[in-house]
């Protein structure tokens, strides 16, 4: 499982993952479109927005997070939702998900 850490309400670093096939070769991206879904253990979704897809041939997207998606401390699952050109969708990663860790600040 991939793991993520960020502190309470930053918006840097950005998340960025390389997406990858069964046999570990990169994804095309190229006329797809790509959604970060984040949600709290307890199922509610945090987060539900749209990558920016860095490398289209080599399956890399990157996600830069928006003011409020890190306000609330606590440990959330993450996975990325890719759309297709032909509509059909694969999630990433697909035998899992990703650990985001949000600590608190001090102030």
């Amino acid at each position: 499982m991939m793991a993520f850490t960020i502190k309470q309400n930053d918006t840097s670093p950005a998340i960025q993952a390389s997406l990858k096939d069964y046999n570990g070769n990169p994804v095309s991206l190229v006329g797809a479109t790509v959604r970060f879904h984040m949600r709290s253990f307890e199922g509610t979704i945090k987060v539900d927005r749209t990558m920016t897809i860095t490398s289209g041939t080599n399956g890399i997207v990157t996600y830069f997070w928006q003011a409020g998606d890190t306000d609330t401390a606590g440990t959330y699952y993450a996975e990325f939702e890719v759309t297709y050109s032909d509509l059909s969708v694969e999630t990433f990663p697909n035998n899992g998900s990703i650990a985001i860790t949000i600590t608190p600040e001090l102030n």
